[in-house]
């Protein structure tokens, strides 16, 4: 029996709820191979109905110093089946609704958003990508079988015309090197595959940061990890101001080459944001060549790593086997114009100066981005440091240095060892 023909008759036994659901799969895991098994593991991930909650269990971080990294690791990805991690993708389609009454037990959203009537299927609500260490053998079947506590959890999200592909090749190192992890990666609304996804306005930080704690709810993930770079550094501080209180297990945030007030940027030569978002405006929707593209923003004074970065949102628009080229944009400009005045407006210091207990704040500041941080935030953050002790929470503050504000693609191995520490010694 295929994979079509097995979804046939899933689909034919989903009409008798979930009840029927284990009965199926121990009839299909009974005739076919092992292999099968982690096939339907990924499959019911994104399988949408009824579930009992998950109520994970109190854990404590338990910190350890870092060990030196004298090399970077080869990251090889195997055939299914034998990966040495796992990445399951949702793809982006049609939504689909459903209306049955839930429950749930959530560690960063408002419980009532577990309760809703209609919930869309994760798809619906962002894309993502799920990305597994070797060890870890959690997935939405532990709902069938509890004894499989669910695995400690990192999100990671990116920032303005970026998307979840930013973080692909370092969170496959994560994985790589913390096998018992698994690391959600996020397209924001009006970027990659989520631009597809329409969204009501305002787009703003917050609703941004509401998206995000809806898909992780729907997920019935419990995240350990916040690391958001740049406008992705503020939805993680608005993820904790909007989160239910008080939060079952300790987080650690991550807020990377951001502050939580005043944004600083485009100062003496700098590309700015606002003035990038302006000059793409004016483009094609579809173009004929990348290169032209990375040309006209370099003779309207942009740099050239942007210009190359800039361009990764652009997607070949015909068929593979066509012999002409062309390629559309995957980002919704207008939102993402809106989501930046936002960015700019928005002031978190509150959250970060009243942190709830349990939550840990590490905001990490890029050596060579000068103009993006002031005496008075280093001021600020040092004293919330101080306070945030005295509460049971965490602020600190961390120097990648040789890196400009694209920490991840400037300094790879800096970031990694800084980031490292958030996870050694979690246990599922």
């Amino acid at each position: 029996m295929n994979y079509y023909k097995f979804v046939e008759i899933l689909n034919r036994h989903v009409s008798a709820g979930w009840a029927e659901l284990p009965r199926l799969l121990f009839s299909w895991s009974f005739r076919h191979s092992c292999s099968t098994m982690s096939f339907l593991s990924n499959f019911t991930a994104s399988f949408p109905g009824e579930r009992p909650p998950f109520i994970p269990p109190y854990s404590q971080f338990n910190l350890h110093s870092l060990p030196p990294i004298s090399s970077r690791p080869t990251i090889r990805i195997s055939p299914p089946f034998q990966d040495t991690f796992r990445v399951s993708q949702i793809g982006v389609g049609r939504s689909s609704r459903y209306s049955r009454k839930r429950s749930a037990c959530m560690t960063l959203i408002n419980e009532r958003l577990g309760r809703d009537r209609d919930i869309a299927d994760p798809s619906s609500i962002l894309a993502y990508e799920l990305v597994q260490g070797k060890l870890v053998k959690w997935s939405s079947m532990v709902v069938l079988n509890r004894s499989i506590p669910e695995p400690p959890t990192a999100v990671l999200l990116h920032g303005i015309l970026g998307s979840r592909k930013n973080w692909g090749s370092f969170v496959r190192r994560l994985a790589q090197e913390f096998p018992t992890w698994q690391f959600v990666l996020v397209d924001l609304r009006c970027h990659g595959d989520s631009a597809s996804i329409k969204k009501r306005g305002p787009h703003t930080v917050a609703s941004t940061a509401l998206d995000v704690l809806k898909l992780i709810a729907q997920l019935r993930i419990t995240p350990r990890v916040l690391i958001g770079h740049s406008f992705g550094g503020k939805v993680v501080l608005s993820m904790v101001e909007q989160a239910a209180k008080p939060l079952p297990r300790p987080v650690r945030a991550w807020v990377l080459d951001a502050t939580p007030g005043k944004v600083r940027a485009g100062q003496d030569g700098e590309d700015h944001p606002r003035k990038l978002i302006s000059f793409l405006r004016k483009l094609p929707k579809e173009v004929s060549s990348k290169r032209d593209i990375v040309n006209a923003l370099i003779q309207e004074g942009f740099s050239k790593d942007v210009a190359q970065w800039v361009v990764t949102n652009l997607r070949p628009t015909g068929a593979a086997s066509s012999s002409s080229s062309s390629f559309s944009w995957v980002f919704d400009l207008e939102g993402i114009s809106e989501m930046y005045e936002s960015y700019e407006e928005t002031n978190l210091w509150k959250v970060v100066e009243n942190l709830p207990r349990g939550v840990h704040v590490n905001f990490l500041k890029a050596e060579r981005s000068l103009h993006r941080w002031a005496l008075e935030d280093l001021q600020r953050i040092h004293a919330a440091e101080e306070s945030a002790a005295d509460e049971g929470g965490g602020v600190e503050m961390h120097v990648l240095e040789d890196a400009g504000h694209w920490v991840h693609a400037d300094n790879p191995d800096g970031l990694f060892r800084i980031l490292s520490f958030s996870f050694k010694g979690v246990k599922a």
